[in-house]
């Protein structure tokens, strides 16, 4: 049995790249386990006690991958389970350079929201607020200090759990 399980999708690698960058944090103090949603089954989410779920923000919500997998969780599930979402975006600086993506993204958001509300809904408790984590332009890569301000975050699971 895994203390915490991350899971992820990425596109262009930079989301993979967080999602490693936590699991290398917790797992000084932890047992982690780091899946692409690809690679995870139900027996996966058995017994753990932090569950952390990321994607990058695609057409503001999270990749059709990580949704469906969301969506095949029978509810329930995640209770009792401490949870955690994160996903990588633009730079508002960037978001800001178009007048239409920046009211699009006002109205819709991002994914980690998203996927936190999901988790939540699937019994899970929450315990870090969403996080974003930035990548510069639509592809990355990620902007400077983002991995350690990606372990910082994971470690504050620890701290709340």
């Amino acid at each position: 049995m895994k203390d915490t399980l991350i899971i992820y999708d990425s596109v262009f690698g930079n989301t993979a790249k967080i999602a490693q960058a936590m699991a290398n944090a917790l797992e000084e103090h932890l047992d982690v386990d780091v899946r692409v949603v690809g690679e995870v089954f139900p027996e996966h989410l058995d017994r753990i006690k932090t569950l952390i779920v990321g994607s990058p923000t695609r057409q503001f919500k999270e990749t059709s991958a990580l949704d469906q997998f969301l969506k095949q969780i029978p509810a329930g599930t995640l209770e009792g389970v401490h949870v955690a979402a994160f996903d990588t975006r633009m730079t508002s600086q960037d978001v800001k350079k178009n007048k239409f993506l920046a009211l699009m993204v006002k109205i819709f958001g991002y994914a980690a929201e998203k996927i936190a509300k999901q988790l939540v809904h699937l019994g899970g408790k929450e315990i870090v607020s969403p996080q974003g984590f930035f990548v510069t332009g639509m592809e990355g890569p990620l902007v400077e200090g983002e991995l350690e301000r990606a372990a910082d975050w994971a470690l504050k699971t620890i701290q709340k759990a």
